[in-house]
């Protein structure tokens, strides 16, 4: 069964490096936005299982995308990815929701071991 993936962050290399760190043999589908706004806009239109969510980026960073998505009560887990890895940052992301944190630049190793952690790879 196919797990819709959005990928969130307003760095295309970004996104990219993320896209690559997915396992391979993982069956996703693959929706990208560059903002919040793109990102609850593509949450919306249809289902989204995993987000991976970076937190400063332009109009709407990721802190608000979190406090939207637990004040409408939309349920996808998300996983945090950024650079700013202060215990405030990551503490603050987990109390508004998400399932965990990844640090950039992102790891294969370290994407896997999250997705395995919660069930979302077997």
């Amino acid at each position: 069964m196919s797990v819709s993936v959005l990928v969130v962050d307003d760095s295309p290399m970004a996104r990219k490096m993320l896209i690559k760190a997915l396992p391979p043999s993982w069956d996703v589908t693959i929706t990208q936005a560059s903002n919040g706004i793109e990102a609850l806009a593509a949450y919306r239109t249809g289902t989204v299982d995993v987000m991976f969510l970076d937190l400063t980026m332009p109009e709407m960073d990721g802190y608000q995308v979190l406090e939207t998505l637990r004040k409408e009560d939309l349920n996808c887990l998300v996983i945090v990815v950024s650079a700013d890895i202060q215990p405030g940052a990551q503490q603050r992301v987990r109390q508004l929701g998400a399932i965990a944190f990844v640090k950039k630049p992102v790891k294969p190793a370290d994407v896997q071991s999250v997705l395995k952690e919660y069930g979302i790879l077997v």
